[in-house]
């Protein structure tokens, strides 16, 4: 299965064998200290600055009907988020992840996001889209 959008990682994660759970951290865009002139032009148009983790959350993918409805929520508690990370996390033997296996791996989310180690996380944009950060 092709996974470019938030909807198609959440159908993936139903079809599952095993529960899943979905980690989502939200992140925001901020200009980091000591921002040259180019690189404040560049923030101020739209493009460039620091992603930093501003929410993070835990979903059953029967939680949530769509992206629509996780956009919906997220202007809750982030509404200002540029780019959501995101990752599955197991269950097994037919039970879901342990809360304190799904807090550990928040918390590593956050860290990962913090020092732009991104490998196994799926970023996305306010459409759902995934995007390539680079």
């Amino acid at each position: 299965m092709q996974i470019s959008t938030f909807d198609d990682l959440l159908a993936a994660a139903r079809q599952q064998p095993e529960p899943q759970r979905l980690l989502l951290v939200f992140a925001r865009a901020e200009l980091p200290e000591g921002a040259s002139a180019a690189e404040r032009a560049r923030f101020e148009a739209g493009q460039g600055g620091a992603l930093v983790p501003q929410v993070c959350v835990d979903k059953s993918p029967h939680e949530m009907p769509d992206f629509a409805a996780l956009i919906e929520e997220s202007q809750l508690f982030a509404p200002d988020w540029a780019i959501a990370f995101v990752a599955a996390l197991s269950g097994r033997d037919g039970q879901p992840p342990a809360a304190a296996d799904v807090d550990r791996a928040l918390d590593r989310m956050v860290e990962s996001v913090k020092a732009g180690r991104l490998d196994g996380l799926m970023p996305i944009d306010r459409h759902g889209r995934a995007v390539r950060l680079g």
